[in-house]
């Protein structure tokens, strides 16, 4: 076992206990969910497995350092008393960004350059130089301050986890491929689970289901910023991304079945489904919702547009009647919606089984569940 590291995984809120079962899989140590982040210890092979297989997390952060800063002398002193040169090197590239909350440094550019001077400072005691070129690999620091206590991250992702590299294209308000998983999760998909979208979009859904039923690591085909950092040796990428490709189940009998009423929809879910390796696992029809037939055995998820983004309030209500018509929802045939509207279950004619909160974006929700009667 190699040098351990506080590392901290933000998620959707909602889905901190789904990320948390997560990252009990992949070796980690004292796993600890707080709201919109669970922070755990691992090594470097820990850290390279949560950028390859977390499914639900939006990055993976080492923390630095945590301390109290009502004053920006407090927050200058807080930074530059950390080793920073231990990830830092002299020709490295160390962008900052964050954000404060309920707290006295409320001024995120100030707190911004606060930061950066107070890195520079313990690094030039270090390096024995007045100036940093940073023209070497890319390690951003990330602060929050949250009630006068500031938190300092270093990034080991770059672009979101939630980047697969799969949907090259998109429909008008696709789901958030990291919340799309949190759904599969909680609708627990299995390997020989059949899956089915009535409102399929652009495949999010049915291809983060086959992802789960398959066990295919979801990073499998991106690459990470630290991956170019020379405290983490190549190995250990080269041993996780093989010990991930060996997990995956290739004898899963999983089914996905996705429909929309937009041909353009299903034209871009069929590019994505095959850029993600996963196209001859699904099937894709154009279809009304009024028309819709749910497979035998099959877990309906679904994400239907929402009044506050593609259709009016009152044509969005008229569609979860039709959905309550057409959706058999029981134990048989379950289904999982997510919805902003407060009255769902009214519209939809029944009451939920387990209604869970989360957020799509900025959108407060609830995660309908049925699954029992």
């Amino acid at each position: 076992m190699g040098v351990q590291y506080l590392l901290c995984c933000p998620c959707h809120f909602g889905l901190e206990r789904t990320l948390r079962f997560e990252i009990s899989k992949i070796g980690a140590t004292g796993i600890h969910a707080e709201d919109g982040r669970v922070l755990f210890r691992g090594d470097a092979a820990v850290l390279a497995k949560a950028n390859l297989c977390l499914s639900t997390a939006e990055r993976v952060l080492i923390q630095l350092g945590q301390f109290k800063a009502y004053e920006f002398e407090e927050l200058f002193q807080g930074v530059k008393a950390l080793p920073i040169e231990q990830w830092i090197g002299k020709d490295d590239a160390f962008p900052v960004k964050g954000h404060a909350l309920d707290s006295k440094l409320h001024s995120v550019p100030t707190c911004q350059s606060i930061i950066k001077k107070a890195v520079v400072e313990r690094l030039k005691s270090v390096y024995h130089t007045s100036w940093f070129a940073e023209t070497g690999a890319v390690h951003p620091i990330q602060f929050t301050i949250r009630k006068n206590i500031a938190t300092i991250y270093l990034d080991t992702t770059g672009v979101g986890l939630h980047k697969r590299g799969y949907r090259k294209h998109a429909n008008a308000a696709p789901i958030k491929e990291t919340l799309a998983a949190g759904l599969v999760d909680l609708a627990r998909v299995h390997a020989d689970s059949v899956v089915c979208d009535p409102f399929c979009g652009s495949g999010t859904i049915l291809i983060e289901a086959a992802f789960k039923a398959l066990q295919i690591p979801p990073g499998l085909h991106r690459h990470f910023l630290s991956e170019q950092w020379t405290q983490i040796e190549a190995k250990v990428w080269e041993e996780a991304r093989e010990e991930s490709v060996a997990r995956i189940r290739r004898d899963a009998t999983f089914e996905g079945y996705g429909y929309d009423i937009d041909p353009e929809a299903i034209t871009i879910a069929e590019e994505n489904c095959r850029r993600a390796g996963v196209k001859p696992k699904i099937y894709l029809e154009k279809r009304d919702i009024a028309d819709f037939v749910c497979p035998e055995g099959a877990i309906t998820i679904c994400n239907p547009p929402y009044g506050e983004r593609m259709l009016d309030v009152q044509l969005a209500q008229s569609l979860y009647r039709i959905m309550g018509e057409v959706f058999s929802a029981n134990r048989e045939q379950p289904c999982y919606v997510i919805s902003p509207d407060m009255d769902f279950e009214l519209h939809f004619g029944k009451r939920a089984d387990k209604k869970r909160k989360l957020y799509n974006g900025m959108i407060p929700c609830n995660l309908y569940s049925y699954f029992q009667t």
